[in-house]
């Protein structure tokens, strides 16, 4: 299903706090702490003119952040990128001067970090995220894991050095344990998605999102005229839909933000016209955007920037994956995790349907552009849903 933006502040500017984080001086900044990682390299762009093809339109291109620093997720900007900031600022307070990124090695920033315990909750790839952050600066990290977090997945995140605290129901139940233990302990909160008067940090998290907007239109000849964003909290919807409406004013692309059926907090809340929760409806497949309740930032950037919401069913997300492993033409081979290929899932549900190619203006002069948001960051389980052996899988780097 798929609902149009009918909302008046809809094409509205981001609000003041929002345009900052996501507007061209953070973008930057973004980018120069990104640079100083050692294992930093642009993550591929790929053509799939064969699959533009078959579904009508100009061209097709997929960022591939399948291969985001080693940790096979875009998340890996988000997270880091916040802990690293936030030592630096704390670095700067106590030494009487602005300190540089290149600096995270110096001896007196490692000591004040390493007083510093950080904490978040997670489906698997923020906390890894975090807790890789955490370690190049030689701070704490403690992750909050629920039960719906795979085993792979926490073990992903203890070998990063983080102390794992295991929390019974969903990824909302953990968020709040965070919130309520965090507070009492005087951890730093770093969450991907944020609640009243919690929104700095989230909002930096974001802000590391929009390396991927810079790097993706480095490489086009012409900016898109669709981009289908995945939405779990929506974060990464809202980082790139903003930085672009930011970037390319009136030239900004669509935005289609693309939920599972089973958890689509986003699109409720389009229906809504306010910030609404949901009630549990199972688990999804795409157990990275399994989330009841929106980031507040996320979603008052997406009430301005977002042309469409629309949900995709669990079949749909497989078939992706498929698809995606087994190419035709000369298109790439992607490995695409359980969520990464959603947004690619709903532009196909979404080119299939006349009424929604009418709606969206999706015709044979269209350039989509589609996030791969995760690779197979839980390998047996990758494996498993398109039928390949893991030895066969080309994984992201260790």
């Amino acid at each position: 299903m798929m609902l149009l933006n009918q909302r008046p502040e809809h094409n509205q500017p981001l609000v003041a706090a929002d345009a900052e984080a996501l507007g061209m001086a953070g973008a930057e900044r973004a980018g120069h702490y990104l640079k100083a990682r050692d294992n930093h390299v642009e993550t591929p762009l790929h053509a799939l003119p064969a699959l533009a093809g078959e579904l009508g339109i100009a061209a097709l291109h997929v960022k591939d952040e399948g291969q985001r620093l080693g940790l096979g997720s875009f998340k890996a900007l988000g997270g880091a990128y916040a802990v690293i900031r936030l030592v630096l600022e704390e670095a700067g307070k106590r030494l009487g001067r602005d300190v540089d990124v290149a600096e995270i090695g110096d001896a007196r920033v490692r000591r004040i970090a390493s007083e510093m315990i950080f904490v978040c909750a997670t489906d698997g790839n923020h906390g890894r995220s975090v807790a890789q952050g955490a370690g190049l600066v030689g701070a704490r990290s403690v992750i909050f894991v629920h039960a719906g977090v795979s085993r792979e997945r926490v073990e992903a995140i203890a070998r990063l050095g983080a102390e794992i605290v295991q929390v019974e129901g969903g990824y909302d139940h953990a968020v709040r344990e965070v919130a309520r233990v965090g507070a009492e302990r005087g951890w730093k909160i770093v969450s991907n998605t944020s609640w009243p008067g919690y929104e700095r940090i989230p909002g930096l998290v974001m802000q590391g999102y929009t390396v991927i907007v810079r790097e993706a239109l480095r490489h086009l000849a012409e900016p898109p005229t669709h981009v289908f964003l995945q939405a779990g909290v929506g974060g990464l919807a809202a980082a790139i839909a903003g930085h672009m409406a930011i970037l390319l004013g009136l030239k900004r692309p669509k935005t289609v933000v693309v939920e599972p059926t089973r958890s689509a907090c986003i699109y409720a809340s389009a229906e809504a016209g306010r910030p609404a929760t949901i009630s549990h409806q199972g688990p999804t497949v795409m157990t990275m955007l399994e989330c009841a309740e929106p980031s507040l930032i996320a979603w008052r950037v997406l009430s301005r920037v977002g042309d469409a919401f629309m949900t995709v069913e669990e079949e749909d997300a497989v078939a992706v994956m498929n698809r995606l492993a087994r190419p035709k033409g000369n298109d790439a081979a992607i490995v695409a995790g359980e969520s990464g290929g959603a947004g690619l899932a709903g532009l196909i549900r979404a080119a299939g349907d006349v009424a929604m190619r009418a709606a969206l203006g999706l015709d044979a002069a269209s350039r989509v552009l589609i996030i791969n948001s995760e690779g197979a960051t839980d390998p047996d389980r990758y494996a498993e849903l398109v039928g390949m052996a893991p030895q066969d899988i080309a994984l992201q780097p260790a």
